[in-house]
């Protein structure tokens, strides 16, 4: 294990979280990657913590998918294959457009504004670069939508799907011709939303999912093909 990362003590929350919250972030940004195994002796040592704290961590990773357990290996971090995405994709835009149809029924002037303020906040991370602030900041735009739904079951099936979408969000943002895009189709559909154009905003967000879909696929490809390249001239 050679990544660099190490553990933030936050003095309000209790050390499992802070653990937790340490390892997502590893993943997240790639610092611990596709495919490596985790070692709990190992991460304890790292973190200055016991195993039982990155024991708890691994089971919330595990039912977010950033971590899967191997029959005599272990935890290693998730691989992400082309069949789990389009699975999480499909009941994203499934959900995701009976929340835009409620929204444009409920929506108020004050979160209307609140959705206009939420795109523009991710136009300007785009600016920084910083993949897991644009992450957060695409997930706060369409939280907004999710909230007007009105549908407390609906945004808390959402949420549970948020943490799974995560990862593949930050693989997406790994592009500047799809930030770009991104920007937008979150402009355009604040415009939609604004008009009660259920259709229109139904539209956008499907093409928002399916090319978020074809910028993850490209990404995976890529960076298979770099590891394959990699192996390949280790050989030499």
């Amino acid at each position: 294990m050679t990544s660099d990362f190490s553990v933030h003590m936050d003095e309000y929350l209790p050390l499992r979280d802070v653990v937790f919250n340490t390892l997502r972030q590893a993943i997240l940004k790639g610092e611990l990657k596709p495919g490596e195994r985790l070692m709990e002796i190992a991460l304890a040592e790292r973190l200055g913590v016991s195993r039982t704290p990155i024991r708890e961590a691994m089971r919330k990773l595990e039912l977010e998918g950033l971590v899967v357990m191997i029959p005599r290996r272990g935890a290693q971090v998730a691989n992400i294959t082309e069949k789990d995405l389009n699975d999480v994709l499909e009941v994203r835009i499934a959900l995701e457009n009976m929340a835009i149809e409620k929204a444009c029924e409920n929506m108020t002037e004050d979160s209307m504004s609140k959705l206009w303020v939420a795109a523009k906040e991710f136009e300007r991370t785009t600016a920084e670069g910083n993949l897991v602030k644009m992450a957060e900041a695409d997930v706060a735009f369409h939280e907004i939508i999710y909230q007007a739904s009105g549908n407390r079951r609906l945004i808390q099936v959402l949420n549970n799907l948020r943490e799974q979408i995560y990862r593949y969000r930050v693989e997406y943002l790994k592009e500047e011709e799809t930030r770009n895009l991104l920007v937008r189709e979150h402009e355009e559909m604040t415009k939609a939303i604004r008009e009660r154009d259920v259709k229109k905003a139904q539209e956008i967000a499907y093409e928002h999912v399916e090319n978020q879909r074809m910028g993850i696929i490209r990404s995976i490809h890529t960076d298979s093909n770099s590891e394959t390249s990699v192996k390949g001239g280790s050989k030499k």
